[in-house]
C-alpha cells in the first residue's frame, strides 16, 4: 500500500501490482477484509488483475504496432493544434463583426440619417 492517502485509481503499477499478488490466495470475507483495509474495491483488484494478465499477452501491442499508435497520435495532436488557431482566428473575427456592428447601432443613434420620401 503506498505511503500517501491517494485514491487507489491513483497509485502507481507497482503498487497496483503488489496489491493484486497480496490479494491473490484471498476470497471471501478474507478478500473483503483486505480490500476495507486499503480502502479497496473487489473490482478494482479484478481489474488491475486482468491488465496484468494481459501486460504481456497476445493482446499486447507489437513495437510496429506501438510506433504506428504514436504517429497517429502525433498526427492528432498537430490537428488539434491547427484546428485551435484556426478556432481563435474566427472568434477574434467574429468579435470585431460584432464590436463593428455596435458600433454601427450607436453612430446611427448619434447621427441619424435622414430618410428620403
Amino acid at each position: 500500500m503506498p505511503a500517501s492517502s491517494s485514491s487507489a485509481e491513483a497509485w502507481d503499477s507497482s503498487d497496483k501490482l503488489a496489491a493484486v499478488i497480496q490479494a491473490a490466495g484471498l476470497s471471501g470475507t478474507d478478500l473483503g477484509a483486505y480490500c476495507r483495509e486499503r480502502g479497496l474495491y473487489p473490482q478494482q483488484l479484478a481489474r488491475w488483475r486482468q491488465a496484468a494478465e494481459y501486460a504481456n499477452g497476445l493482446d499486447a501491442p507489437s513495437m510496429a504496432d506501438q510506433k504506428e499508435l504514436q504517429r497517429i497520435n502525433q498526427e492528432l495532436i498537430r490537428q488539434n493544434r491547427r484546428l485551435e488557431r484556426e478556432l481563435q482566428k474566427k472568434e477574434k473575427a467574429l468579435a470585431e463583426a460584432a464590436a463593428l456592428l455596435l458600433l454601427t447601432k450607436k453612430t446611427g443613434s448619434l447621427w441619424p440619417q435622414e430618410r428620403e420620401t
